[in-house]
């Protein structure tokens, strides 16, 4: 039986591994066929089908694809040329995706900017793009106005919507702009490996870095999810993520558009909407980013989150613990989670469903990823090398750097950031022979023996404590077991007078939640070293746009009640935790308290 099951899932692995290599095998580095053709070989096919629907408009294949050639022309009329940069600071709507894939028949480069972003944040990407101008709407224009100051040059602003003072008027100037194709003669001297768009990383740990996506890349993105999800023209996918990252605004669309299916685009993520939407607009399939189901499973039962046609969940970050609760709790029969960096050369699928379980790479395929783990010190922050200068492969059970080979086809080649210092730092050199070159993922992970990974930590949050190495993820996991702990975000602090850095956990919690009885269960669950010394309760997480939880301002708040509003715990070795006042605080940071 065990022969027979395993046989299965290499079966199931196998299917879904080769429908992504059909799809993507053709794309190379040097062809002239460029992201925007793969798009527009589907409008020819699919030109009358719908293709988009957001806040009651739909568009077909066809109309989508006139509002792209409109905003080409718009780019030629402005004299833009190939390789500038236009900055597109928009929310999700409808016309989104057509000014990146009208701008790409043209050969100008789309700089998708977080709309989150504002103040120093804002103008730093702004200014890391070189945009020869932005585009805008009545929602982000006000944010851009109160940037401007810190812009290091002058950068005329276009809006989608009524224009004031020096903006210029998008919806007037389109008007004059022809719906027809531009002449593919403007963009001939263009090749796949040359850029498409800037996507910028979340900025988690600092100021967000521009990612260079060429259109191998975005093909990469486009076509692999058009065959890792085996969508079809029948299916029609939610898609309420940010659409200037890459799961949003490349995978998913591409699931869809490729195959001739269609999207539903919400402006931002709902859980309360999420399933009577699902059920109202025949979704069935939708791309998440963890914590985002998360909020679905906290949100009180409903008749809608059983009622609905979703047979395919697809994304990453799903945590172990909702993984089964997702598929159980609202009947969605598949979940495809994926691993994948924006800038880098590394990614891989779950296609059998292995709960927990970022993606598979077995040994009978090895040869067919360039995917490697290597041991890693925590301490010194780079990888462990042998007597010989080389690193060492981490095997099955062993925590290790997730790293990927550089080599010079389609998915192997590393873009890297528009920075060249920031994108030689992420390179490995002499990792398993004199000369290779790898490209290092910052992701602590794991395998088994059948070949799944799995995310343990991001290097950084990992941290040592009583000379042990602590995950964060892995506590943060345990914690939310606990009674009344509905999110939690576990991180690492200084305390005086003690080697590494102590656990500290900011919890959201529930009204059944209580210190005491945490306590006992953090006590009774978790090893020493990897039990929360502090505790603080947040009224909610605070998240990037595509809900990935910051740290830094935590990290810099400490355990300082001064700084700290709300409930704020230090775990007693003798009374177990005990409110942090002044005087406890004070005699931690003088060194007072043994840890």
């Amino acid at each position: 039986m065990r022969l027979e099951a395993g046989l299965k899932r290499d079966w199931r692995f196998w299917q879904g591994l080769s429908r992504t290599l059909k799809r993507v095998k053709s794309i190379a580095r040097d062809s002239d066929n460029l992201i925007c053709d793969d798009i527009q070989a589907a409008v020819e096919t699919w030109r009358a089908r719908p293709a988009m629907t957001f806040e009651g408009r739909t568009l077909t294949y066809g109309e989508l694809d006139a509002m792209a050639n409109r905003y080409a022309h718009w780019g030629k009329g402005q004299n833009l040329r190939r390789g500038q940069t236009v900055a597109l600071f928009m929310p999700n709507r409808l016309e989104y995706f057509a000014v990146w894939y009208g701008l790409a028949k043209i050969g100008v480069v789309t700089a998708l900017i977080n709309n989150q972003l504002s103040g120093l944040a804002l103008a730093h990407c702004l200014n890391i793009s070189q945009a020869a101008c932005i585009l805008v709407d009545a929602e982000t224009s006000p944010v851009f106005e109160a940037a401007r100051s810190l812009l290091e040059k002058p950068l005329p602003q276009w809006i989608l919507g009524p224009a004031h003072g020096d903006q210029r008027d998008l919806v007037q100037a389109l008007k004059s702009c022809s719906q027809l194709p531009p002449d593919k003669i403007v963009r001939e001297d263009i090749r796949a490996r040359d850029t498409a768009l800037l996507i910028f990383t979340s900025g988690t740990t600092g100021m967000p870095k521009a990612a260079r996506i060429t259109h191998v890349r975005a093909q990469l993105y486009m076509r692999g999810f058009a065959g890792s999800t085996g969508a079809k023209a029948s299916d029609r996918i939610y898609v309420a993520l940010p659409l200037y990252h890459a799961t949003g605004g490349l995978c998913a669309l591409g699931a869809a558009l490729l195959n001739g299916g269609s999207g539903f685009l919400r402006r931002k993520f709902s859980a309360s909407h999420f399933w009577g939407e699902a059920v109202d607009e025949g979704c069935t399939m939708f791309v998440y980013i963890g914590e985002l189901c998360r909020y679905l499973v906290n949100q009180p039962p409903g008749d809608d989150e059983t009622r609905h046609k979703i047979r395919m969940a697809f994304g990453n970050g799903l945590r172990p613990d909702i993984w089964p609760v997702m598929k159980q709790r609202f009947k969605i029969p598949e979940i495809l989670e994926f691993y994948g960096s924006t800038e880098g050369n590394v990614s891989m699928f779950n296609f059998d469903g292995r709960e927990g379980a970022i993606g598979r790479a077995p040994k009978w395929l090895r040869k067919q990823f360039n995917i490697r783990l290597v041991q890693f010190d925590v301490e010194t922050q780079a990888p462990i090398r042998g007597a010989s200068g080389l690193c060492i492969e981490a095997g099955a059970g062993q925590i290790g750097e997730c790293i990927g080979q550089i080599g010079g086809d389609a998915r192997s080649e590393y873009s890297g950031y528009v920075s060249k210092t920031e994108s030689d730092k992420k390179v490995l050199h002499d990792v398993f022979e004199k000369g290779d070159r790898w490209f290092a993922t910052g992701d602590l992970m794991k395998t088994d023996a059948d070949g799944y990974f799995y995310f343990v930590d991001r290097i950084g949050d990992t941290f040592r404590w009583k000379g042990e190495n602590v995950s964060t993820n892995e506590v943060a996991e345990h914690l939310l077991g606990f009674a009344g702990v509905r999110e939690a975000n576990v991180y690492g602090v200084e305390v005086a007078g003690a080697e590494g850095r102590a656990g500290m956990a900011g919890l959201v919690v529930g009204p059944e939640f209580e210190i005491a009885q945490f306590g006992e269960a953090v006590a009774r669950e978790l090893p020493a070293y990897a039990q929360p010394l502090f505790v603080r309760i947040l009224p909610a997480l605070e998240t990037t746009g595509t809900f990935k939880t910051r740290k830094m301002d935590l990290i810099a708040d400490g355990f300082d009640p001064g700084k700290i509003k709300g409930p704020l715990f230090f775990r007693d070795p003798k009374k177990g935790y005990v409110k942090i006042t002044k005087g406890v605080f004070e005699k931690l940071s003088a060194g007072l308290v043994k840890l």
